[in-house]
């Protein structure tokens, strides 16, 4: 990456299209017995691509150029090579690549494996590679591959599976599994490279208890048979150690309120932790020797990954609802900072709480500088379900309110960071429940003054896109416009035609298939509804997409279509939303104008 990949600041161009343009890279992965070596992703060339960066020289490459982008890439221990995913216009479906760090002819990384949707991979000291995969035929299998010979299958099971971390010498693999049916709630098992079983950790009880575990990572000592783990028997996500061997369990209970995660330090004398609350997020480190807590000083705002580096400094991607994203060390400054045109700051964020029929509820609001409302306000809806919004930077949000408009995000219950029974409050109602919180805040919104009852946008992606669309069929009086990407809108066709590991996660949402629970997928699909939708609908979709397929997108528009209902359709080609910064700043040019052509009056 150099200043001639780097985007110039164009006059005249709106703050919202710099936002999107704007170069930005992600937090650096570094190789754990090459520290120098370095991969980031960054959209330096307007289509986000994998980057190699040689820190002792400074020297950066960019190593990916595919039309759709590159994002999945993974280091070697030693740092001799890249390992990156290839799959078919943002499909998902593919193989791994491996290129030499310092550039040259990219080859199969595992010859002799099919192509099949990624689950994992982990790669030793040695050069073995464990690989995870699954496909619609096998579900999930792992495979291991070693220089010169055939990959080698080690596990197989028709529900999801993948790989969690292979030890430091490179004899024990941990696996997260849900052979017991619950695609929410994983169990661990840690196999040697032949197969064997060495040991097992399920807080479900086979799937009678909804507790989940995850692999956060094998000590950093050779021979060391600590993994740390996530459990949540205390109703949210907090780390443990579980020596694999002798089976001993060591408590970390951190006192933080709200997720905490964690990693090793390089020397595996301290633990980084990650805590999440109320949509902010902040860093601690915490001793093992002495069992100490202590902070570590970040700006308000969210960091969205972290890492330990060999000399305990600590680099962290931070950002806020008002300012861009950086790359940042506890040694000071910027790490990692792209040339050329610097994103403009957008608005900060403010928090609500609302009283819900689940518990209380927690909104995100912007509006733009110095307005008074009653404002046209877009709820903006995030996807997951299992994820939320918070304070950090996102450049669709800052976009409509450069134009004008409020903008509401509701971590609505299925949201993480607010414990495990909010998360997993979906269960069987899927969607409606959702849809409850949404419209508490709706009201909310409207009684307070900030939205004009007459101008409110329900808008998501992903699984937004998917409550968007059965919002407008479900609560038709209270939405004047819907804004979905890449929806869910025939539920019954999109879990015949999505991959495989989504199959498990519906399964588990609502019960069962659409055969033996027909009714829940009735009434949690958007195409039940359609014929009450009175507003104006606008829907993208990709035509590569595997997680919310095409086909199922088509089934909804021909019945809006056959009443003549007032919608517009994009297609792009792409998979699940697009890695191209042109394309993403269209789609959203797209949306603006729809909304400012629909809704009464206009805004201003």
């Amino acid at each position: 990456m150099n200043d001639a990949l780097s985007t110039p600041d164009m006059p005249g161009m709106p703050d919202w299209e710099k936002r999107f343009r704007a170069p930005r890279v992600s937090l650096p992965d570094w190789a754990e017995d090459a520290p120098d070596r370095a991969l980031f992703v960054s959209n330096a060339t307007g289509t986000y691509e994998l980057y190699a960066w040689d820190r002792a020289t400074g020297g950066r490459r960019q190593v990916t150029d595919r039309p759709n982008g590159t994002t999945d890439g993974v280091l070697p221990p030693d740092g001799e090579a890249i390992w990156w995913f290839s799959d078919t216009d943002g499909d998902e479906f593919g193989i791994w690549m491996r290129q030499p760090f310092g550039g040259g002819e990219d080859v199969p990384a595992a010859p002799g494996l099919e192509p099949s949707y990624p689950a994992g991979l982990a790669i030793g000291r040695d050069g073995t590679a464990v690989i995870g995969r699954s496909t619609d035929e096998d579900g999930s299998t792992i495979h291991v591959v070693r220089a010169g010979a055939q990959p080698v299958e080690i596990y197989r099971h028709r529900e999801s599976a993948g790989i969690g971390d292979l030890s430091r010498d490179g004899t024990l693999l941990a696996i997260e599994h849900t052979e017991h049916g619950d695609a929410m709630h994983s169990a661990l098992r840690v196999l040697r490279l032949d197969g064997a079983v060495v040991a097992e950790l399920d807080d479900t009880e086979n799937g009678r208890v909804e507790l989940g575990l995850e692999v956060l990572g094998f000590a950093p000592v050779d021979g060391d048979t600590r993994l740390l783990v996530g459990h949540q028997r205390r109703g949210r996500w907090e780390p443990m150690i579980w020596d694999v061997a002798s089976g001993e369990q060591t408590d970390l209970a951190t006192d933080l309120p709200g997720d905490v995660d964690a990693q090793w330090y390089p020397d595996g004398s301290a633990l980084l932790i990650a805590h999440d609350f109320e949509a902010r997020g902040e860093l601690w480190r915490y001793d093992l020797a002495s069992r100490g807590l202590t902070r570590i000083e970040t700006p308000a705002g969210s960091v969205s990954g972290a890492t330990a580096r060999p000399d305990r400094t600590v680099e962290f991607l931070w950002s806020s609802a008002a300012q861009p994203p950086q790359v940042r060390s506890t040694g000071g400054g910027v790490v990692l900072d792209p040339p050329g045109m610097k994103a403009p700051s957008s608005v900060p964020v403010e928090d609500a709480w609302v009283e819900g029929p689940g518990g209380r509820i927690h909104a995100l609001v912007q509006r733009p500088a110095g307005a008074s409302g009653p404002l046209p306000t877009v709820f903006e809806i995030h996807g997951g379900p299992t994820w939320h919004d918070s304070d950090a930077f996102a450049a669709g949000p800052a976009a409509w309110v450069d134009h004008g408009y409020a903008v509401v995000r509701v971590n609505y219950r299925g949201s993480t960071g607010y414990g495990r029974e909010w998360t997993d409050a979906l269960r069987h109602r899927v969607g409606l429940i959702e849809l409850e919180d949404i419209a508490a805040v709706r009201e909310w919104a409207v009684s307070s003054g900030l939205a004009d009852p007459a101008k409110l946008v329900l808008s998501g992606g992903s699984w937004g896109g998917y409550l968007t669309l059965l919002g407008l069929g479900t609560q038709p009086d209270d939405w004047a416009l819907g804004l979905a990407a890449v929806p869910v809108a025939d539920y019954v066709t999109a879990y015949h035609d999505e991959m495989e590991t989504l199959k498990a996660m519906d399964r588990t949402l609502l019960g069962g298939t659409p055969e033996e629970v027909p009714e829940r997928f009735e009434a949690s699909s958007p195409l039940t509804y359609v014929d009450a939708v009175r507003a104006p609908v606008y829907i993208s979709a990709g035509v590569n997409d595997p997680r919310c397929p095409i086909r199922q997108v088509e089934n909804y528009v021909d019945r809006l279509a056959a009443r003549g209902a007032v919608h517009e359709v994009y297609r792009y080609d792409a998979g699940h939303g697009s890695l191209v910064v042109e394309e993403r700043i269209k789609q959203v040019r797209l949306e603006i104008a729809f909304a400012e052509r629909h809704l009464s009056g206009g805004v201003a």
